[in-house]
Formats: C-alpha cells, sequence, structure tokens
C-alpha cells in the first residue's frame, strides 16, 4: 500500500490521499499525522471504495508523517461510523470524532506525576489550605484536577507540595484495571430469571447478532438477569458494553456490579478527568477493560473483542442525542451489536413503542419478567382529583396526600414525591407591573432556583441574580414566583411536616457521581424522609422503605401537543411509581389530576399497559407516525432573523415532490430562538419505504446558505421544540 485515503475530521475537506513513506506501516483503520498546508492534522485511514474522492496523481501526493501508536479502528466500527453518518444524515467525519474522543489517549504509553496528600501538616495554615486539604482526602491528580476538585487555585496547590503536604507520585497512565471474576457471587434467581437469562447465555455462548427486548416490570430484577449473559461474555474473553441514560445511575450500577464480580467495570462519561478518559480508551482498544458503563457516547469506543450490547432503561429521551451528531443511542447501539456479530439487550420496564413494534414484527426478540423479584408486590395506584380535592392557596400537595405522607412519616417510611419542573417557579414576574423575566439568548422564561439564588435559562444556561426591584417598572420588592417546581413542593412539605427531612434530587442537586453516591448512601441510612425529584428519581433507585410515591401533577406531560406526549407521560409515571414497595412492606402511589378520565392515567390505575400500548400503536399507525413512518426535522436557524426566516422559506419553496414523503413548513420553531439564534422548522414526514436520506440530501445540497445560517437536519426527533 504505498497510497492511502484519508478520513480527516474537517468534513468541508472531504476525502484526502496521501502517500505511505518507505519504512511506515499502515492498514485500514490505522490513525496518522498527514500534513495539510502548513499544519498537522490527524486521519483515519479508509478504504477507498467506502470513501470515495477525486482522484489525485501519484505525484501529487504529500507523504504522511507517523502513525500513532494505537490499534486500528477495527472494520466493524468504521461501518458503524458509515451507517450512522448516513442515517443521520451527519458528516462522516463529526461521527468518526466520536471513536478518538481521548486526544491523550493517541500519544502512546507514558507516565505522569500526581500528588496526593502525605499525611503532613503545613507550617501555616489558612483557609484555603485547610479547604484543600478537606476536599483532597483520599483523592490523587495533577494540580489542575486537584484544584478544580478542592475549589482553590493551583498556587495554593503548589504551596503545599513545597511545604510536603502534597506528595508527588509517578503513575502509569495505562495501569490495568482491576478484573472482574465471572463467578465471585453468584444469585439465585428465580424461575423466571434463570429462564429468560438461560436464553441470553445462549445468544452470548453463539456469538451472533440477536437483538432482545427484555421487558421486566418495575423491581423484576432485570439487572440480576443480564449479569448472567455478561458473566458468560467474561468467561468467553469478551468484552461487554453497557449504555446506561444518566451519570446518577452510574454510582448505584456500579456498586451492584461490583458485588456480583467483585471489580468495578470501567466507566466512561463526559465528568471523567483526562487522564481517566486516555487510560478507559487504551484498555478498551487494547482488549483489557473487560465491562465499559457509559452514557451514550461510549458506543463509538474502539473495543477489540466485543461480545454483548446492554441498553438499561432502553426507553429513556436522552439516550437521543439533541445536537451534533443527532443520533439516538439505543437504536445505534442494536446496530453496533449487528456489525460486530455480538447480542444486544434493550431492558426496560416501559419499553418505547418503537421497540414493542420491532418484537412484535419478529425483528427483536421479546423476553418478559412480569413480576418483581422475591416477596415484592407492584404498588396500588389511585388518582386524587384535583377538582375535587383542592389543595390550599398557594399550595400543590391535596390534602389526602399530606396525609399519607404523615402516616409514612409516623412509621419510620419513606416518601417521594415527583414534579418533572427543576428549580423553584417556572415563571417570576412582577406583581407590580407584570413583567415577566425572560432569557435574552431564548424564548424561554427564566426560572427561580431558590437553593442556588438564581433565575436560570434550562435551554443555553443563562444565568442571573434575582434582582432586588422589577428592571421594568422599578418597583423593589415586587417579584412574585408562579406555579411550582420541585423546590417549592420540599418548601411545602417542609412547612406541613415540619420535622421531615427532605432531600431535593435533580440534575442540579445530583450532578455528579459522587453527589449521586452521597444521595443512595443517605436515603439507604433512612436518614432522608421525604425525596422530592424530577425524571432523574424515575429509574435506577432501590431503596426498600419508600412505601409512597405522590405524583404532583400527572397532567404536565400530557402538555404541548408532542408526538410522544401521551407515551412518555406514562413511562415517567409508570417508572416512578415503580420506586413505591420495592421491598417487604406494600407500595401505594397517588397520582395528582385534573383529568382522571384520560386514557394515560386510567391505563395507569388499571395496570392495562397493553391496552394504552394498543390504543397508542393504532392512533400512530393511522396518523403515518413512527413507527409506521418516518419523521424529520429541518431546523434553520441564524443569529438575523430576517438572515433565517429568508433561508427558511429558501428550503419551503424548493420542496421536493416525491412520492411518499410529506413537507410542512417553513414555520417558526416553538423555542424561536434558542442560545441567540432565530429558529425555524421543516417537518417531513415519510412512509417507511420512502428514501427519506435521500430526498432530504438532495434538497439540501443544492442550496447554498449565508455563512451565519446553520442547517441541522434532525432524523427521528424526539425534542419538537
Amino acid at each position: 500500500m504505498n497510497r492511502v485515503r484519508l478520513l480527516v475530521f474537517n468534513a468541508a475537506l472531504g476525502a484526502l490521499d496521501y502517500r505511505v513513506p518507505d519504512g511506515m506501516a499502515v492498514e485500514p483503520g490505522s490513525v496518522v499525522i498527514a500534513p495539510l498546508g502548513p499544519r498537522q492534522i490527524t486521519g483515519i485511514v479508509w478504504e477507498n471504495e467506502h470513501l470515495p474522492t477525486a482522484e489525485v496523481p501519484d505525484a501529487k501526493l504529500r507523504p504522511l508523517l507517523a502513525a500513532l501508536p494505537v490499534p486500528p479502528i477495527r472494520a466493524q466500527l468504521r461501518r458503524l461510523i458509515e451507517w450512522t453518518a448516513d442515517y443521520y444524515c451527519a458528516p462522516m467525519s463529526a461521527v468518526a470524532r466520536m471513536a478518538l474522543s481521548s486526544g491523550q489517549a493517541l500519544k502512546g504509553a507514558k507516565t505522569a506525576i500526581e500528588y496526593r496528600l502525605s499525611g503532613q501538616e503545613p507550617d501555616r495554615m489558612t483557609p484555603k489550605r485547610a479547604q484543600a486539604m478537606d476536599a483532597l482526602q483520599g483523592e490523587q491528580g495533577s494540580i489542575r484536577e486537584l484544584a478544580e476538585l478542592s475549589g482553590t487555585s493551583e498556587g495554593v496547590l503548589r504551596g503545599l507540595v513545597n511545604g510536603g503536604v502534597l506528595e508527588a507520585v509517578e503513575v502509569d497512565l495505562d495501569r490495568p484495571y482491576p478484573r472482574a471474576d465471572a463467578g465471585h457471587s453468584l444469585v439465585e434467581l428465580n424461575p423466571d430469571q434463570e429462564e429468560v437469562a438461560g436464553q441470553l447465555v445462549e445468544a452470548v455462548e453463539a456469538g451472533k447478532f440477536a437483538p432482545f427486548l427484555l421487558d421486566g416490570v418495575t423491581g423484576s430484577g432485570k439487572t440480576e438477569t443480564y449479569f448472567e449473559p455478561m458473566a458468560q461474555a467474561l468467561r468467553m474473553d469478551r468484552q461487554v458494553l453497557v449504555l446506561l441514560p444518566e451519570i446518577a445511575l452510574t454510582e448505584a450500577f456500579l456498586k451492584r456490579f461490583e458485588e456480583r464480580f467483585g471489580a468495578p467495570p470501567v466507566v466512561w462519561h463526559s465528568s471523567l478527568k483526562s487522564s481517566e478518559r486516555r487510560r478507559a480508551w487504551r484498555a478498551i482498544a487494547a482488549g483489557e477493560a473487560q465491562v465499559v458503563v457509559g452514557a451514550r457516547s461510549a458506543l463509538f469506543l474502539p473495543f477489540a473483542r466485543l461480545g454483548l450490547v446492554v441498553v438499561d432503561e432502553a426507553h429513556e429521551v436522552s439516550f437521543k442525542q439533541d445536537d451534533g451528531v443527532r443520533y439516538n443511542a439505543r437504536d445505534v447501539a442494536v446496530m453496533r451489536a449487528r456489525f460486530e456479530g455480538v447480542p444486544a439487550i434493550l431492558a426496560s420496564a416501559t419499553p418505547a413503542l418503537e421497540s414493542l413494534q420491532m418484537a412484535a414484527s419478529g425483528i427483536y426478540e421479546r423476553l418478559e419478567l412480569p413480576s418483581r423479584f422475591g416477596s415484592a408486590e407492584l404498588p396500588d395506584i389511585a388518582t386524587l382529583d384535583l377538582t375535587k380535592h383542592q389543595p390550599a392557596r398557594q399550595h400543590w400537595l391535596a390534602p389526602p396526600l399530606v396525609e399519607k405522607l404523615q402516616e409514612r412519616l409516623d412509621r419510620g417510611e419513606q416518601s417521594l414525591l415527583f414534579l418533572n419542573r427543576r428549580g423553584y417557579a417556572p415563571l417570576t414576574l412582577c406583581r407590580h407591573c407584570g413583567y415577566r423575566f425572560q432569557c435574552p439568548n431564548c424564548s424561554a422564561w427564566l426560572v427561580e432556583h431558590r437553593l442556588s439564588q438564581r433565575l436560570a435559562c434550562h435551554h443555553c444556561g443563562h444565568e442571573t441574580a434575582p434582582p432586588a426591584a422589577c428592571p421594568d417598572c422599578g418597583e423593589p420588592d415586587c417579584l412574585v414566583a408562579c406555579g411550582p417546581g420541585v423546590e417549592r413542593i420540599a418548601d411545602e412539605v417542609r412547612e406541613v411536616l415540619p420535622e421531615a427531612r427532605v432531600a431535593v434530587v435533580t440534575s442540579d442537586t445530583l450532578g455528579s457521581p459522587e453527589r449521586a453516591a452521597a444521595f443512595i448512601a443517605e436515603a439507604q441510612a433512612q436518614a432522608i424522609d421525604v425525596i422530592v425529584g424530577t425524571q432523574l428519581v424515575t429509574k435506577g433507585f432501590h431503596f426498600p422503605e419508600l412505601t409512597l410515591v405522590g405524583v404532583v401533577d400527572a397532567d404536565l406531560g400530557l402538555e404541548g401537543g408532542d408526538l410522544r406526549a401521551a407515551e412518555r407521560t406514562y413511562q415517567q409515571i409508570a417508572q416512578v411509581a415503580g420506586r413505591a414497595g420495592r421491598g417487604e412492606k406494600p407500595g401505594e402511589v397517588l397520582l395528582q389530576t385534573r383529568h382522571p378520565e384520560a386514557a394515560v392515567i386510567q391505563a395507569l390505575v388499571e395496570g392495562d399497559r397493553d391496552a394504552f400500548y394498543e390504543a397508542e400503536t393504532e392512533a400512530r399507525r393511522h396518523a403515518g407516525a413512527p413507527p409506521f413512518g418516518r419523521w424529520a426535522a429541518i431546523i434553520v436557524s441564524s443569529e438575523d432573523e430576517a438572515e433565517a426566516r429568508s433561508a427558511a422559506k429558501l428550503l419551503g419553496g424548493s420542496k421536493p415532490a416525491a412520492d411518499g414523503i410529506d413537507i410542512y413548513g417553513p414555520a417558526p420553531a416553538p423555542l424561536s430562538l434558542l442560545r441567540g439564534r432565530y429558529r425555524y422548522r421543516l417537518l417531513v414526514n415519510a412512509r417507511r419505504n420512502a428514501d427519506l436520506q435521500k430526498v432530504i440530501r438532495s434538497w439540501l445540497g443544492g442550496h447554498e446558505f449565508p455563512r451565519g445560517v446553520r442547517v441541522a437536519i434532525d432524523i427521528d426527533p424526539y425534542s419538537f421544540v
């Protein structure tokens, strides 16, 4: 091979050909450094037939500079990159970038100096030094990383180094991870679990692509069941990938995994330090990382010997990426398993309608766990009609729910209140002139957060301190909070149950694995009486003493006309209801609603999931909506509103007349201003057999837009804002 084609990480450049100098060995998948003008760029060697480009004469080819000391990206992962780029209409370079997600990992084996507390006391103690020493107990890392952990400056830490309080340690950045043992602690399964686990183990042994939908009620022991095929993969010296939808769930999973296998798995998520990402990436590529537990980006890691893919809580919306490459990790995980020729397990108590339809059509094999593990029973679910049981003025908990909370408190049991709204109140206005606090970057209201004393936008992250006076009329002390968020509900609980110990659980309060671990420890030690949380508490947590769940506003998710509104509402409430009664004590769930007759509410109360899904399936079939039709959103945006509108009209005026495809719009997006960009949207509805991606690429490829205009394509969208 004296010339090669590179996939480089710049979509505008396309594929580039280079000459391989004498003495350099490369193959498809090799990661190399190549010259580009005066710069040096990273690229992946790719097969010519998979990456067509204009031929360049041999005489004009520049030589590669170096082959990086990492294993080549395997053909299976290269095919996944191609498929993802094609299906989601994304640049291949953007997808491939996710496979090389640790730049440090590409530089080869190395050691580094890290620091840890030596046990000595400083000659002179200052508040900052004391803060650093308290925060760094049991921690080790670079000066920069320790500064971030401790909330102090690097100068403070270097002073501790000079004083001998922090000692230097040379570490091998590629040191091996502890080995998991498939037989460390065997779990006794019930007959249902044994039967399902046996089928999954056989699939791992067969080493062929086999997609499974593991459909088990909350508390049925799905995790223990899929641990068995994981154990079989370990016995066969194959690697396992487990995807979780939230970082906050990782800590609980790690504990259960270590109890079963005697060592923690390798983790992969956005909170990892750069040295941790480097170590994990290289261990995965070398085949030494046995089990990897991660967020959706772990899908594109360069596994050497993948033997099983598991997607836990597979219905979760957070598996869909909403910017950059807008892929659905649940679906791409199945494709990763297909290209690797290994089984894929989608585990959920409330599967996505698309997954159920794939099972009904025979594409997925559905395995069921219909009852809870051990003596635990599913909780009783009832409604509280808010038109008959009205809460007191400026309160949101109906009297019967307050009584139930008091009963649990008196019995020493725990309760959970669910409301999918972060912060204190969703809207803040001036009682004098009616001024509403709106985000300057988005067409959204600022949400009041009293715990952190800020007004925040949940779309762009803009924050500001609550002003002393109205910025419009100047009236002091005039701000009024409208509606409840979880912080306001927590305040109400403290008011009506002053002796209760209350915890607020949201992505704001559990933003790191460490915070999640601290919350779990407190809850399991029964240091918390009432948990008030958002969707973060609807999954993964197991508290045996939690016997009451109250859904503060069961109607909230049905607002807005989202295609999947009813399905999401059912999933969220069924999942949060599943937190009740997971131990020996029976559970009870109360749904506060103004529409107890709504089909989704009735299905929850009657426990008739199948009837709800059948009705939802027929409604989707009639509308030609997923899974019976296909959707795609085209979002046109610019910092100049007129420019965005003009570009959207240009696209709308050139809609292709393709058989089986309807295009609606353009119209201002529901969130018409987001992060300072004005947004217009076109919606494409296509029959299943229409070549949706080909039509979209042909349509958009015929236009050139001003530099300030961005056109984003969202295949199978989950967000309609």
